[in-house]
């Protein structure tokens, strides 16, 4: 089935000629749908960036990686900017099952512009910051994001989420690139959470209180929207005044489309007041009628079924014609109303009131007791939280979250400085509260969390304490690059410190519980294409190496299957892969490049011989000059090429040299 989607927009014919056989037929499939697009200055030219963007080799930093090496192969912290991690991330796409992030808001001093990257994405220059007085700052911000939205977008399953995180400022604008790209109909629904509590003199008509999570599925078909989990406050509800063994509470008696259940409209005598109850305009009662005869006669009183001369009164509540509605008897009471109520009164001073019943002055209207057994076992995310129990899940829509349920900034930010100190810098941080509960309802607890705008780590904080809490496995890719004009990195300084100190427990403001878990942290660093791969020195093709190898009969890539191994003098093995094989380098740099002959298998058998290694070789070298059926070749570099998610024929020799990185 085609994703509900509108991904390419409108193309140029050289544009055209460039699309794979499946682009284009994707882009068709688009064209012959109507769908929502945005126009502004540029647009055309950040189309193309998703495309332009090459993959980087990463290189694995061991000093801010964490755990052993189970627990480094599941995570993954990337420090570079994040268009390049997404392009290196090439085999992670369509895997996602979560995408959670925060992007620059476009605050004047948040957001960073360079306009060399309309011509060149692969541009090293981190930008300017772009002034709230720029006249341009919008365009330039839409320049910055539609094409990290098209790549998002080619991340995520089918059946995956995207939550993305805005204010007022851009809030219409990444609105409208998201109903371009994922298509309007995918859009899940609009959170609006209360980031302050207190009145902000930050507008001179109206302060800002709150700020927006926008959520759009990749193909709302398959997309699935959980309960959250049930909290102690909320069973705290159900009491039973009544002696009932089963704690409940007082709920509608009433639910909706009368249209469809006009049988369900009819008249009920209380045995306590003898009034008359209908449901009210729009709904019926929740109860069948034969149910509902039962729950009646709970009070210890006789019903009778009596034609009452109500058509009129029915039709009103249903909303059609008088002559449309069924002839439908009502409740009477059989007996005199004193003795009635009487006996009704003695059922309800001794025993468990029947489901059905009348307010704790029992002078009120029906209503229906809601058991805690049966309730769902979790909570539907809609409106505010209090409304915690419902039948059936509602639409989401438009809905709003007051700040004890999703959290306020300055929690996050006392949040942040509880973990790491005080001078972490950050103002503004998404509270955990927030995150948890995005990803409890949108991904599944064995789900992969894809963060591009990482910041100081909320999202993997948020990933190792719901799995620490309930026995979960999500894993999480995380992507920062931080601040490298004041010789500092958020990825290295502040996001990997602040998941350190939540795995170990160790926080700046004393120790607390460990939550476990870890992660490989790499730094990205040169582009990749056939002269950079060329060019390269034995550690950085060992860093290409690791980074492209992709397993394609277990479908393992991104070097998550391979474990490094410290590299010996006049060796070759450089890492492992999951079935306990070697990988190996025949490689000596870009002046002496040997090739992979009978000698250099021999001691590649050697090698792995001592190794204790399975006997089957992985073998990467420029030349092939020995055949064997335990050899599995990989030519340098059109392997690593492909690997990275590269043509061998147009992507080769297409970027100029830009020096050590």
């Amino acid at each position: 089935m085609t994703s509900k989607t509108s991904f390419w927009g409108r193309l140029q014919r050289d544009e055209l000629e460039q699309l794979s056989r499946e682009e284009l037929l994707a882009y068709i499939y688009q064209e012959i749908e109507e769908g929502i697009s945005i126009s502004f200055a540029g647009k055309n030219t950040a189309r193309q960036l998703a495309r332009k963007v090459q993959p980087r080799v990463s290189k694995s930093v061991a000093k801010y990686s964490h755990g052993d090496e189970e627990d480094q192969a599941r995570n993954t912290v990337i420090e570079g900017e994040n268009l390049q991690a997404m392009a290196t991330l090439y085999r992670e796409r369509g895997k996602v099952n979560m995408i959670l992030t925060d992007p620059p808001y476009n605050t004047g001093r948040d957001f960073r512009y360079n306009d060399r990257w309309e011509d060149d994405p692969n541009d090293a220059g981190i930008g300017e910051f772009v002034p709230d007085d720029d006249p341009a700052r919008h365009t330039k911000w839409m320049r910055f994001m539609l094409p990290r939205i098209r790549l998002m977008h080619e991340m995520l399953k089918e059946d995956g989420v995207l939550a993305i995180c805005i204010d007022h400022r851009e809030l219409f604008h990444l609105g409208q690139m998201l109903d371009e790209v994922f298509g309007a109909v995918n859009r899940l629904a609009i959170l609006n959470w209360q980031k302050s509590y207190s009145p902000r003199a930050d507008n001179s008509h109206v302060s800002t209180a709150t700020e927006y999570v926008l959520i759009y599925a990749k193909n709302e078909e398959f997309a699935k929207t959980n309960l959250l989990p049930r909290t102690e406050e909320m069973d705290d509800r159900y009491k039973s005044p009544d002696g009932d063994p089963h704690p409940w509470k007082a709920s509608d008696a009433q639910a909706g489309k009368p249209r469809e259940n006009m049988t369900m409209v009819y008249a009920i005598q209380s045995p306590f007041t003898g009034e008359l109850h209908y449901p009210k305009a729009g709904t019926v009662w929740r109860v069948t009628p034969k149910d509902m005869q039962g729950y009646l006669e709970g009070w210890g009183v006789k019903y009778e079924r009596r034609e009452l001369d109500d058509a009129q009164r029915r039709a009103d509540i249903i909303g059609v014609g008088e002559d449309e509605v069924p002839n439908v008897k009502a409740f009477m009471l059989a007996e005199p109303l004193d003795e009635a109520k009487q006996k009704a009164n003695i059922v309800a001073d001794t025993k468990p009131w029947p489901r059905i019943w009348f307010g704790k002055r029992r002078t009120g209207r029906p209503q229906w007791k809601r058991y805690l057994h049966e309730v769902k076992q979790g909570v539907v995310p809609t409106t505010y939280w209090a409304d915690d129990d419902y039948d059936v899940p509602l639409a989401l829509g438009s809905t709003s979250w007051a700040h004890p349920e999703s959290g306020h900034s300055q929690t996050g930010a006392d949040e942040l400085t509880a973990l790491v100190g005080d001078d972490h810098g950050f103002k503004t941080v998404k509270p955990l509260k927030l995150f948890y509960k995005l990803l409890q309802i949108w991904c599944p607890p064995d789900g992969l969390v894809f963060d591009p705008f990482a910041g100081s780590g909320t999202t993997g904080h948020a990933v190792l304490h719901l799995n620490a809490e309930s026995g979960a496995s999500r894993r999480f890719i995380l992507v920062e690059q931080g601040r490298p004009d004041r010789g500092d990195s958020y990825a290295r300084g502040l996001l990997a410190d602040r998941l350190r100190r939540a795995a170990t427990g160790d926080w700046a403001a004393g120790q607390q519980k460990p939550l476990g878990g870890g992660w490989s942290f790499l730094h990205l660093r040169k582009r990749v294409d056939a002269q950079a791969l060329l060019s390269m020195e034995r550690e950085d093709m060992t860093d290409a190496v690791i980074a492209s190898y992709f397993d394609r009969d277990s479908g393992a890539g991104q070097g998550g299957a391979l474990v490094r191994i410290p590299s010996q003098p006049d060796t070759y093995l450089v890492a492992r892969n999951a079935y306990n094989e070697g990988v190996f380098l025949v490689w000596d740099g870009a002046d002496a490049s040997p090739v992979f002959d009978e000698e250099v298998y021999d001691a590649v058998v050697d090698e792995a011989k001592k190794e204790g290694l399975a006997p089957r070789y992985h073998v990467y070298a420029r030349f092939n000059l020995h055949q064997s059926s335990d050899v599995v070749f990989y030519q340098i570099p059109n392997r690593i090429l492909l690997d990275f998610g590269l043509s061998v024929t147009t992507d080769a020799y297409n970027v100029a040299d830009e020096g050590d990185e």
